[in-house]
């Protein structure tokens, strides 16, 4: 494994259960039984990046309950360091109840009030270990409430001043936010400051309220500072903009159980492959190569229950994009 050697990846935010039905397609109330599956959008990217062989880092809040204990030993199994994480004495371990609809797409409900992760301080933040990422990606769940706002901006600002790349999934979940209108202008509120956005079709319709589908909608959410804007669209690939050039890579069609993670297995890909040559974002064949990989590493996530359990080795990823070819 390279993990070490490479440069590091660091991901903030929250860490916490999703609990999801045992049966596909139904609602959570006709559910019998959930299992529980460790989420969180951030912890989700670093143990992506950590399968496919690369250096991740953590930083976020837990409870200090079985909850918090188990999914920082399954960080650690999955080979990210934790010397970023923290341990609430007084708050859980945030949960979530997802349902996965006959489509495979997902409904929420969440137990935050408040969670550990809410409650991650600044002077709580490992700022050595922050200062060591040569990327630093993170979301906008943790922008919500105080004090773990202010946290937030803090880590950036240093990550940033040690010359790190700034990478942005703001993964919008509006039950979270107090309405729509706060939703959009708590994600915008950072949006200048990232060098990297991922969004997906969906949150371009939701941020821009036009036509995910049309370059000009898109194009207003990019800004001079951005090395990449991207946008996934779901089974159908991805789009990518850079400051030199643009286009579509198309993606893998596989049967989905539970599209969890997919998009954090997209981005821990990138991510991966940006920490390891930054010259991507300027050789387009490259870039259309690594892209290729976290489609197929977007898609096979899909083909599991659960996200982090079905994040693929990047030998796994490369030989189900060489069998895609062979069809």
């Amino acid at each position: 494994m390279t993990g070490s050697a490479d440069a590091l990846v660091i991901s903030f935010g929250e860490m916490l259960i999703d609990f999801v039905p045992d049966t596909s397609g139904v609602s959570l109330a006709e559910s019998q039984a959930f299992i529980k599956a460790p989420g969180g959008a951030p912890a989700n990217v670093a143990c992506a990046i950590s399968k496919l062989g690369g250096n991740a880092a953590f930083i976020g809040k837990v409870g200090e309950d079985e909850f918090g204990r188990m999914l920082v030993d399954i960080l650690r199994g999955n080979g990210v360091n934790t010397d970023g994480v923290s341990f609430d004495m007084e708050a859980r371990t945030a949960l979530a109840f997802v349902t996965l609809r006959k489509d495979g797409e997902r409904e929420f409900m969440f137990y935050r009030n408040p969670s550990a992760d809410m409650l991650l301080r600044e002077s709580e933040l490992n700022m050595d270990l922050i200062k060591q990422a040569k990327v630093f990606h993170y979301g906008s769940i943790s922008l919500i409430s105080e004090p773990c706002r202010s946290a937030h901006l803090a880590a950036m600002k240093v990550a940033r001043e040690a010359g790190a790349l700034l990478s942005y999934d703001p993964n919008v979940r509006l039950p979270l936010w107090p309405s729509d209108e706060a939703a959009r202008s708590g994600i915008k509120s950072i949006w200048f400051d990232a060098d990297l956005i991922k969004v997906s079709d969906d949150e371009v319709q939701f941020l821009t309220q036009g036509d995910p589908e049309k370059e000009d909608v898109v194009m207003s959410l990019w800004h001079d500072k951005l090395k990449m804007l991207l946008v996934t669209d779901g089974e159908k690939g991805c789009r990518y903009f850079t400051k030199n050039f643009k286009g579509r890579v198309t993606g893998f069609s596989v049967k989905a159980v539970d599209t969890t993670g997919a998009g954090d297995s997209f981005v821990g890909a990138l991510l991966t492959a940006v920490a390891r040559d930054p010259s991507l974002f300027h050789n387009e064949p490259k870039l259309r190569e690594a892209l290729t990989f976290a489609n197929a590493c977007g898609a096979m996530c899909t083909t599991q229950k659960g996200a982090i359990p079905a994040l693929p080795t990047a030998k796994d990823a490369q030989n189900f994009i060489s069998n895609s070819k062979a069809k």
